[in-house]
C-alpha cells in the first residue's frame, strides 16, 4: 500500500466523565489526541502504510503514545525521545450540546522542537504528504519542518493536502496565522479548509469565492466543509457539492476533520474519484462525531463500508 507522511504533535487527552465546566470535573479517561495522529489512525485502520513523525518526552505520556500508535500499526521508526521537554496533553470536557470546552498544556512540548532534520523517510515509497496548521503554528523549527515536507513533496512531484486547523490560541496575532496559513495552502495541491476557516482566511463565507481564492494561486482542488450539508468541491474543470451523512446523535464533534482528512486522502490513494474520495471523508467525518474520543470511532475497511452502505 501507499506510504503516507505525516507530523504534528500528539498529546494525552483526558476527557470527562460527567458534564460540567472543566475545574469542576472530578474524573477523567485516558486518550490520545492530535490532529496529525488521527489521520495517521484513521489511514492505518483502512490499510495505508503511514509513517509518522514526531518527539516525545521521556514521560509517561510519552512512553503511552508510543505505544498506541505502535498498536496502531504506524511507522514510530523515526519518532524521538526527549528527556529535555515533557509531552503535551490536554483536557475536554463533556457535552451533550455544541463543541467541547478544550484546555491544552503544551507550551515548550517535546513536539514543538521537531526541525527540519528530523524528516527521515525513503522519498522513493511515498505517495501522499499530509499538513496541518496545527504543526505550522507550535513554533518556528516546526514551521520550517512543514516547509521541508512542502520541499519533499514539491521536488518529489508527492501529492500533499493541506488542514488548515485554525488554532488561535497557537498564534502571535490573527495576521501572521492568516498570513502564514495562506502561504503554506499555496504551495500545497488539495487545500481542506471549513467554512468558517474559509472566512479567516479568505475574507468571505460564499464557497466559490474561498475555493477561487486558492485555484487562482495553484491550488489544484480545494474541498471546503460545510457542516451536516457536507462539502463543496471545485478544481479549474469542475465544480459540486457532496452531500453529507444523516447523524443519529452527535457525541462530540472534535475529530470530525481529521476523520475527513482520512477519508479524501485514502480515497485518493485507492483510485477513487475526487467526488468518491469526498463521499468518504463525510462519511467518516459523521462516524467520528458519533464516539467521546478524537480517534477511537475511526473505522476499519468493514465498518465503514457498512456505514456508507447503510446510509
Amino acid at each position: 500500500m501507499a506510504k503516507v507522511l505525516l507530523a504534528g504533535e500528539p498529546m494525552a487527552l483526558f476527557i470527562a466523565d460527567e458534564e460540567g465546566t472543566l475545574d469542576n470535573v472530578s474524573n477523567f479517561t485516558k486518550a490520545l489526541a492530535g490532529a496529525e495522529a488521527n489521520v495517521a489512525i484513521g489511514l492505518s485502520r483502512l490499510g495505508h502504510n503511514v509513517k509518522y513523525i514526531t518527539k516525545l518526552g521521556n514521560d509517561p505520556f510519552g512512553k503511552y503514545i508510543y505505544k498506541k500508535l505502535s498498536e496502531e500499526k504506524i511507522d514510530v521508526s523515526s519518532i524521538k525521545f526527549t528527556d529535555e521537554y515533557p509531552t503535551g496533553f490536554m483536557l475536554k470536557s463533556k457535552t451533550s450540546e455544541g463543541d467541547p470546552d478544550i484546555f491544552y498544556f503544551r507550551k515548550g512540548s517535546a513536539a514543538s522542537h521537531i526541525t527540519p532534520d528530523d524528516i527521515d523517510c525513503d522519498v522513493s515509497r511515498l505517495k501522499h504528504i499530509h499538513i496541518t496548521g496545527i504543526t505550522a503554528a507550535l513554533s518556528k523549527d516546526t514551521l520550517n519542518t512543514v516547509y521541508k515536507m512542502i520541499q519533499i513533496g514539491k521536488e518529489n512531484g508527492i501529492r500533499i493536502s493541506f488542514d488548515p486547523n485554525i488554532r488561535k490560541s497557537l498564534w502571535k496575532s490573527e495576521d501572521e496565522m492568516v498570513t502564514t496559513l495562506n502561504d503554506i495552502a499555496y504551495n500545497c495541491n488539495i487545500v481542506m479548509p471549513g467554512i468558517k476557516e474559509g472566512l479567516i482566511l479568505t475574507g468571505s463565507n460564499d464557497v466559490d469565492d474561498i475555493a477561487d481564492f486558492y485555484l487562482k494561486r495553484g491550488v489544484e482542488a480545494v474541498i471546503i466543509k460545510i457542516g451536516d450539508k457536507g462539502a463543496y468541491v471545485k478544481t479549474k474543470d469542475e465544480s459540486f457539492t457532496v452531500r453529507g451523512y444523516k447523524v443519529e446523535k452527535v457525541v462530540d464533534t472534535v475529530g470530525a476533520g481529521d476523520g475527513f482528512a482520512t477519508g479524501v486522502i485514502s480515497g485518493l490513494l485507492e483510485g477513487l474519484t475526487l467526488k468518491d474520495a469526498v463521499k468518504r471523508g463525510n462519511a467518516i467525518g459523521a462516524i467520528i462525531i458519533m464516539s467521546p474520543g478524537d480517534n477511537d470511532g475511526l473505522p476499519d475497511r468493514d465498518t465503514l463500508e457498512k456505514f456508507m452502505n447503510e446510509n
